[in-house]
């Protein structure tokens, strides 16, 4: 009996495929998509048998299935494949020109003291906080799912913003050459597998920056400790006077200046 030839294709070929498959469970992991999938594989499957038995009439039923399915694939997991391919883009770093030539935002210095002056005085009264320091991904989405503010950058804003009474508390607060563009953002929480003490606002933070270069600050409403997210990892229990510092890191060098523009509802 001769032995199925095994070539190195073929090998690079099983590769991609459990890849894709593993990246998939990743992704969908934590929802119902995983029986969903399962369920167009097991009919896959059955259409494979009923061909190779040449059952016309069922032959074409499944197949027309197939053929439909896949634009509803499109439809139902529309917001998964977009976080998948945004996550895959964010990994080429070698092509952020691209970013800059399509970004509608400019990447400027931000004005950080405030920020710190906010998180410090937060972080020793217990006032959760979850701020996002945009760069030069395009955060349009993020910030119309919140409500528009556009007020100049100071310790006071955002200190009212926090406050635990205050109606725009809940969610995140998006800032933009000095400017806070918007609060009660709305965040991806990360499917990645985390520790369990780690709080929504934790998990809110590490997902917008494992789909785009911004920086998130947050403040725990628990312990009052200080993090800093970016590209998809967290930097827990910072002291106030190391903040400045732990966000710099992360800040891109800033290019050519341009006209500021600011994205409104």
């Amino acid at each position: 009996m001769d032995f199925i030839p095994f070539t190195l294709i073929d090998f690079i070929d099983i590769f991609l495929v459990t890849s894709l498959m593993f990246g998939l469970y990743r992704m969908t992991r934590g929802t119902n998509a995983p029986y969903i999938l399962l369920g167009i594989v097991v009919i896959y499957f059955v259409w494979v048998v009923v061909r190779a038995l040449n059952m016309e009439l069922l032959q074409t039923i499944l197949g027309q299935i197939i053929s439909v399915g896949v634009l509803a694939l499109l439809i139902l997991f529309q917001p998964e494949l977009r976080h998948f391919l945004q996550m895959i883009g964010m990994q080429q770093k070698g092509f952020g020109f691209i970013n800059r030539i399509f970004s509608s935002y400019n990447t400027t210095d931000q004005h950080l003291q405030p920020i710190i002056t906010a998180c410090a005085e937060m972080s020793a009264e217990k006032t959760g906080a979850l701020i996002v320091l945009t760069q030069r991904s395009d955060l349009r989405d993020i910030i119309d799912s919140g409500i528009t503010v556009d007020a100049q950058l100071s310790v006071a804003l955002i200190e009212n913003i926090f406050f635990k009474n205050a109606p725009l508390h809940d969610g995140a607060v998006v800032v933009m050459n000095d400017r806070v563009v918007a609060a009660k953002c709305i965040l991806p929480v990360t499917q990645s597998p985390v520790p369990k003490s780690y709080g929504t606002r934790h998990r809110a933070a590490i997902g917008i920056t494992e789909t785009s270069d911004a920086i998130v600050v947050v403040v725990s409403e628990e312990t009052g400790g200080i993090s800093v997210a970016h590209a998809g990892k967290i930097e827990r229990n910072i002291a106030p006077h190391n903040l400045l510092a732990a966000i710099n890191k992360h800040i891109i060098t800033k290019q050519e200046p341009t006209k500021h523009r600011i994205w409104r509802k």
